[in-house]
């Protein structure tokens, strides 16, 4: 069967089940990962690959074909079953045995998608720069050879090495008893985070907790704000101290204050970073350039080094590596820890949000907007034919502006800046502004967006 090149992403692969993935990819993705590893050198004598699924239908088949793939390039295969990405990130990274991984999930998006991630042992993924043309090129070709003897198939339960972890990292004991409500968006968040919540002394209530990949409640992505109807007026209605949503593979999350208003992004990474920042002083902190400076200026004001980064897991990952940071933030609500292999763990996330709040004895709501010195517009996207020409219509407009091209176009000046950037994942163009005033956050965002618009 022939496949499309678009599903090949900036991170990992990404397609409709009907008609854009199948069996046949799955196993050939299987065997293209092996080669990969062997092309990069990796000694793989006695390792294993960590294989696992979410919860959309499609996936079991896909994962019983990728596994026999690998089998049959001759490496044994660790089935980690139904499984979150930080779960299967960890499994990736903990065990000094696991080479890589392949996850079979398409995340928050719809029913009618799967896709596959692809991780290697340090926590990175295959992604476009790190072999997924490679990968592409290998599928295309089918060009496989007989490897001899074959792998077989080992069934783990990691959770119990997993819990261990995240609980060291927090002091839970110092967690006050609340009542929060958690939206699981029939995703993944099932398989760790109610289990993990059993260690502390706190009132849950969960909405859509079930694991159901025809998402039939909402889309399971909090970073669109009407995915979050139900847990705001839930945390209204039974007067809890917080909400915590997930998206579907349980990587990103969303945060209600009591009043049921979502937190802001930026907010949420800033929270929980002088939370980390305090265990570890005079740390290296990064944020994706989208982020509010009010942020960075708190971050900076505790004693961190900051350093910014380029949108995307694969490109926040391999920065907190290559400099040694102890915690990242994206706007995606995304959050990167070093002490867990440099990947997302919503569990943690939601400890220490616990923690920051039982420490400063605040509501939610007071806590984060205190951060809010600034005024952001969000990310605002917009569908347009010539990306190209409107970059350099931007360059010409603001010329005297301190010009950073890391990722797309940022421009800052003393009282405001913005960032214009082409999506990794989809063909829109991001735009992203920052200003000291209201007044002058509306008046620029207008003006940028004629710019675009025209």
């Amino acid at each position: 069967m022939n496949f499309p090149d678009h599903i090949f992403k900036a991170y990992d692969i990404r397609g409709l089940v009907e008609g854009e993935l199948s069996e046949d990819l799955a196993y050939k993705i299987g065997r293209a990962f092996v080669q990969i590893l062997r092309n990069r050198g990796e000694n793989l004598q006695n390792k294993k690959i960590v294989v696992g699924h979410d919860m959309r239908e499609s996936s079991p088949a896909f994962q019983t074909a990728v596994t026999k793939g690998i089998n049959d390039e001759g490496l044994d295969v660790v089935d980690i079953g139904l499984t979150s990405t930080p779960l299967f990130n960890f499994a990736c990274a903990h065990y000094p045995e696991h080479i890589g991984g392949i996850m079979i999930t398409a995340s928050h998006n719809p029913a009618e998608y799967n896709g596959f991630k692809m991780t290697y042992a340090d926590g990175l993924p295959l992604g476009k720069e790190t072999g997924m043309t490679e990968l592409k090129e290998l599928a295309k070709k089918n060009n496989f050879k007989d490897a001899g003897e074959k792998g077989i198939v080992e069934k783990k339960d990691i959770y119990s090495d997993y819990e261990t972890k995240v609980l060291s990292l927090v002091d839970i004991n110092k967690i006050k008893t609340m009542k929060i409500v958690v939206d699981a968006g029939n995703g993944m968040a099932k398989v760790s985070l109610p289990k993990i919540l059993e260690n502390i002394s706190v009132e849950v209530e969960y909405l859509y907790l079930e694991p159901d990949g025809n998402f039939p409640n909402h889309e399971s992505n909090p970073l669109k704000i009407e995915t979050l109807k139900d847990l705001q007026k839930k945390v209204v209605e039974i007067g809890a101290d917080l909400g915590f949503a997930l998206d579907g593979d349980a990587d990103r999350i969303g945060l209600v204050d009591e009043k049921g208003v979502v937190v802001p992004a930026s907010f949420v990474g800033g929270l929980i970073g002088l939370e980390v920042l305090a265990k570890n002083p005079a740390s290296r902190m990064l944020y994706d350039l989208r982020l509010s400076r009010a942020v960075v200026d708190l971050w900076e004001n505790a004693g961190a080094t900051t350093a910014m980064t380029k949108v995307g897991h694969a490109n926040i990952k391999k920065q907190m590596k290559e400099e040694c940071g102890i915690f990242a933030s994206e706007l995606s609500l995304h959050l990167y820890y070093r002490d867990m292999y440099d990947v997302e763990c919503t569990d943690l996330s939601l400890l220490y949000i616990l923690k920051i709040l039982s420490d400063k004895n605040q509501p939610l709501s007071e806590v984060w907007q205190a951060m809010n010195t600034k005024f952001h517009s969000g990310e605002i996207n917009f569908r347009v034919d010539d990306i190209d020409k409107i970059l350099q219509s931007l360059k010409e407009k603001y010329i005297d502006a301190d010009l950073n091209e890391l990722d797309g176009l940022l421009f800052t000046y003393s009282d405001y800046w913005f960032s214009v950037r082409a999506s990794n994942t989809e063909p829109v163009l991001r735009l992203n502004l920052e200003a000291d005033s209201e007044k002058l956050m509306q008046g620029k965002l207008t003006e940028v967006k004629n710019i675009i618009e025209r």
